[in-house]
């Protein structure tokens, strides 16, 4: 036998110690992966993850109240001119709120870092976010002619599929999956509304389609929302902040051109002080309504602000309903 063939062959033997930094490094990797396993499978929701989502339901419910306020009690003649006040004053307080470093506009970013360039994020960034504005001109376009397409009952029933729509983008633009039970309780939800409103559903082949259509681009929205928002760097403040000025020339040109400028002018309480206090806090809570939204979907998922969505008018629905019947029980125990 060789020297260098003993060597090889006593060398095989020998124990081989590890070193505690070795030991650490595959530590590491074990939990990055496990971690990438389970963002990949879906994580629970955390506490702030709650709030964003009570958040969402509760302004987004108020803001229905408002907006309709506006355009039934007062007869205001577009609600195009709306959203474009609703998206001047969320740029104005986000432009005010930044310009006084309250908030940034990036994750991790620094307060007390000044500003040169004027829109606040590089224009790298801001084309980056292009998309986000796309999809979400889209979705208000069709969403408002899917509402006059249908009426309530079928429409309340169409939309809650929008679930679905949500996990199937998910999945083609972020890589989502999501577990048995997961998809369990989204088929429930879909049954649920079939059944609710079976007995108003008519087939509207025009209407099923612009509905159907709603709720896919709702679905390519918010899927945009939870991709960019992980990819771009910014937070939800940066987030809201170019959807705005990209969106807010477009919806000022769409709103002239169809002349919703030329009625806003002419409408006979467009300086009462009543309107003018609808139209504020209309336009205050759509501020806290979008940053909900992007919270919401970038800390949960774009499936929970779908479900969220689904469930803020039946809870409130729900416990009115229960208040109601409670109050009626007890005044008629007493004899009222």
């Amino acid at each position: 036998m060789s020297p260098m063939a003993s060597s090889s062959s006593s060398n095989s033997i020998l124990p081989v110690s590890v070193s505690p930094l070795d030991d650490e490094r595959q530590r590491e990797k074990e939990r990055l992966i496990k971690g990438d396993e389970k963002a990949f499978r879906g994580s629970s929701m955390t506490k702030r993850g709650a709030y964003a989502a009570i958040s969402y339901m509760s302004c987004a419910v108020l803001l229905v109240l408002f907006n309709k306020a506006a355009l039934s009690s007062y007869n205001f003649p577009s609600a195009n001119v709306i959203t474009l006040f609703q998206m001047i004053c969320s740029c104005s307080f986000l432009y005010a709120l930044r310009r006084w470093r309250i908030i940034s506009f990036t994750d991790g970013g620094s307060l007390t870092t000044s500003d040169v360039n004027a829109t606040f994020v590089p224009l790298e960034t801001l084309m980056h976010t292009l998309p986000l504005a796309l999809t979400y001109l889209l979705y208000m376009l069709v969403t408002m002619e899917s509402v006059r397409g249908v009426n309530v009952p079928m429409y309340t029933t169409l939309r809650r599929t929008t679930v679905v729509f949500t996990m199937i983008m998910e999945y083609i633009l972020a890589g989502q999956r999501y577990t048995r039970p997961i998809f369990g309780s989204v088929g429930l939800i879909v049954l649920g509304a079939f059944i609710a409103g079976a007995r108003d559903l008519s087939f509207d082949f025009y209407g099923y389609a612009v509905v159907f259509a709603a709720n896919f681009t709702t679905a390519i929205y918010l899927a945009t929302i939870s991709r960019i928002g992980k990819s771009s760097g910014l937070n939800s403040f940066g987030l809201m902040w170019c959807n705005g000025i990209i969106c807010g020339p477009v919806l000022l040109f769409w709103t002239f051109i169809r002349g919703d400028l030329g009625m806003t002018m002419n409408f006979p309480y467009l300086f009462s002080l009543g309107f003018l206090a609808v139209l504020l806090l209309s336009c205050i809570l759509a501020f806290f309504l979008n940053y909900s939204i992007f919270l919401n979907t970038t800390l949960n998922s774009a499936l929970t602000q779908t479900i969220c969505g689904n469930l803020k008018f039946n809870v409130i629905g729900q416990c009115l309903g229960f208040a109601g019947s409670g109050l009626y029980a007890y005044y008629k125990l007493i004899g009222r």
